[in-house]
């Protein structure tokens, strides 16, 4: 009985005294890849590494890609080992900044993905399209010339049943849409310019303006038809809505950490035309 004891003893160290092993063969963040005068290259460092690549560099082979960046991260290494006792207080605040940017991209990030929800996306639609009122479009068409006489002119010639389209073709100085005679499809409130929008506003379907004047030149429009703008649905606006939310949140949240922070500013008083001035860094 005794040896048998001993046997499964025997046997139990042996697998106990594997474990620890394997367990400490486990890569980590902190597992080595390379040494550089003794300093460590660790494999977490290649992780951070790969992620700072473009996405298309991102896609070459594991084994490709493993030895580029431990060659990269040994040539940087003895590249700072090689200037390490010349880095000046520039230098340390360039780290600096680099790092409090970093770290503050990584908060803004935090807030990003709790803002847009399914629900906020749909609330947010709600609000700007579905609970708007019902905007109107207007087809319309123009002629364009420089100075008022020759639109009042060509006003005259329009009220005595002269074709407007053709008018447009032969007078008008906008050849883009001349060709068209005169005709520039449809569009809403805020795309043209107010005295237009204005003059196109006050019209009914076949009615043709006054001359009016623009930053343009003189304007005569006609008003061929309206409609109501039909409403984009959420998937068509998902990604301008997404942006608003985005922008709204890490508004709050930066106003609400400022409106927190005991904030003091001694420097306000300084003349702003220290910031060029490089010299400083040896004083």
């Amino acid at each position: 009985m005794a040896k048998h004891t001993g046997f499964w003893a025997g046997l139990t160290l042996a697998l106990v005294a594997s474990l620890p092993l394997a367990a400490q063969d486990a890569p980590t963040a902190d597992t080595v890849v390379a040494t550089v005068n003794g300093e460590a290259i660790t494999l977490g460092e290649l992780i951070v590494l790969r992620e700072k690549l473009p996405a298309q560099y991102q896609q070459l082979p594991d084994d490709v890609l493993f030895k580029g960046l431990i060659d990269q991260a040994v040539q940087q290494m003895a590249l700072e080992q090689s200037v390490a006792d010349t880095k000046s207080k520039r230098d340390e605040l360039w780290l600096e900044t680099d790092a409090r940017g970093y770290m503050a991209g990584k908060a803004l990030e935090a807030v990003v993905k709790t803002a847009v929800t399914p629900e906020a996306l749909q609330a947010a639609y709600d609000a700007k399209y579905t609970a708007a009122p019902d905007a109107t479009e207007y087809s319309a068409a123009h002629i364009l010339v420089a100075d008022e006489a020759k639109a009042k002119e060509l006003k005259a010639q329009i009220d005595g049943g002269a074709d407007f389209a053709e008018l447009a073709k032969a007078n008008s100085s906008d050849t883009g849409s001349a060709v068209n005679g005169g005709d520039l499809g449809w569009f809403g409130t805020g795309m043209m310019v107010k005295p237009f929008e204005d003059a196109v506003v006050a019209l009914k379907a076949g009615e043709v303006s006054a001359p009016v004047k623009s930053d343009f030149g003189w304007h005569i429009i006609k008003l061929n038809e309206t409609r109501v703008a039909a409403k984009p649905t959420l998937e068509a606006v998902t990604q301008e809505l997404q942006a608003e939310l985005e922008q709204k949140a890490v508004a709050a949240h930066i106003e609400k950490l400022t409106a927190e922070a005991k904030i003091e500013k001694p420097g306000e008083g300084l003349d702003p035309a220290l910031m060029r001035d490089a010299t400083l860094f040896d004083k």
